[in-house]
């Protein structure tokens, strides 16, 4: 069979542990067999993003931005026992948030919906989006570990020479943490444009909730801005026949919980990290769910929403069998094939990764699935299979697809 040709090429970003066993498979099982592609290559594991003190996953994000569409897979953000288990120079941030504020970009989250999979929340009917705020808050911030008495104040230092401000964060007495965060107003605009573009499009109402009664100046600056991008989009919104609303953060949370779903959902940087997880859990699992990091002028990086899971990869390495749930993974490609395809005006690339995410539908709702699933499904007589059987039961499914074209 003669291959696909994708036009332009893709960034590949690989990871770690669990989820790299399943990207090389994935790559080699689904993706080469049937394109022509040329991926710009980077190995973001934490011991190669150690030995080149994270230039890699600066060198990644900047190729994002050049060739305008990656694909990612998981990644270790390393705490002080992985530094000690990989015996790393030091604890290397996230190469997320690294990526996220090098394309300024925002997280769209959506669940993968499954007719079998029912969500466990009874009334959600159409998938929650989550968007992610994906620069600053705690994930930029400075903190400090206070040894003995003294001070910690917030200063600040105009640059034309101004008075400087000093705020009292607290007199301590004793031991205790103390942590500055920051975020830009530049950041935080395109944030609301990103969400209020990308509801337009689907035509779905968009929810907004902070803090603000409590921080009555970090918070509630979000509030602000978002409100006046909500005022400039006020005829577009109308025209779409979608609203906008506001609500404090825990509000929102209990009115997503009530609601059939079908919006988007805008978060604050740690609100959307914890909110997304819980919407995926809600909706089936974390192994069901997309990821976008969109930037202002259309870049795209696609990823899975879970971790490494390292507890499967400790399994792998013993030789013990596996049922981890590859889905999110091949959806990051489909995600990042698809997208190439639309930029590029190649329709063929587009019809495989739908042909490819077709197979993956067709196979859960026929009753094959990870382990993960079974205990979600309503299908009657469900097969559980391990990590590799799952696989090849897509590709079977794959081929099929792609020879009836």
């Amino acid at each position: 069979m003669e291959k696909i040709k994708v036009k332009q090429p893709i960034v590949e970003m690989d990871g770690d542990e669990m989820t790299r066993v399943i990207w090389a498979r994935i790559k080699e099982q689904l993706v080469l067999p049937y394109l022509d592609v040329d991926l710009k290559y980077y190995d973001l594991s934490v011991t190669n993003r150690d030995a080149t003190d994270d230039k890699v996953t600066v060198e990644a994000a900047e190729a994002t931005l050049e060739y305008g569409v990656a694909v990612k897979c998981a990644t270790i953000t390393p705490n002080e026992d992985r530094v000690t288990e990989f015996a790393l120079k030091r604890q290397w941030p996230s190469p997320n948030g690294t990526i996220r504020g090098i394309m300024d970009g925002t997280v769209f989250r959506k669940p993968i919906t499954l007719s079998n999979v029912p969500p466990k929340v009874k009334s959600w009917k159409r998938p929650i989006t989550v968007a992610r705020h994906a620069f600053g808050d705690i994930y930029r911030d400075q903190e400090l570990v206070v040894q003995a008495p003294g001070t910690v104040e917030l200063v600040y230092t105009p640059r034309d020479g101004g008075a400087a401000q000093r705020l009292m964060v607290n007199d301590f007495s004793g031991g205790g943490v103390a942590m500055g965060m920051f975020n830009t107003d530049a950041s935080i605009r395109s944030f609301a444009r990103a969400c209020f573009t990308y509801a337009l499009g689907e035509r779905i109402n968009i929810w907004f909730g902070t803090k603000d009664t409590i921080s009555k100046r970090y918070h509630a600056r979000f509030r602000v801005l978002f409100q006046e991008e909500a005022d400039a989009r006020r005829a577009d919104l109308a025209a779409a026949g979608i609203t906008y609303s506001y609500f404090l953060i825990d509000d929102a949370v209990a009115q997503t919980l009530k609601n059939e779903g079908g919006y988007l959902w805008a978060c604050m940087n740690y609100d959307g990290d914890v909110m997304s997880d819980m919407v995926a859990e809600g909706f089936g699992s974390l192994g069901l769910m997309t990821s976008v990091l969109v930037n202002p002028d259309g870049k795209y990086e696609y990823e899975a929403a879970h971790g490494t899971v390292t507890r499967h990869f400790r399994r792998h390495q013993r030789g013990e069998e596996t049922s981890t749930n590859s889905v999110a993974s091949i959806f990051a490609w489909t995600g990042a094939l698809a997208r190439r395809g639309e930029i590029d005006g190649t329709p063929a690339v587009v019809d495989f990764a739908r042909a490819l995410e077709g197979a993956v539908t067709e196979t859960i709702e026929g009753g094959t699935m990870t382990r993960d699933l079974l205990s979600l499904t309503t299908s009657p007589d469900p097969r559980g299979v391990n990590t590799f059987e799952f696989m090849d039961a897509v590709e079977q499914r794959l081929a099929a697809r792609v020879g009836s074209k």
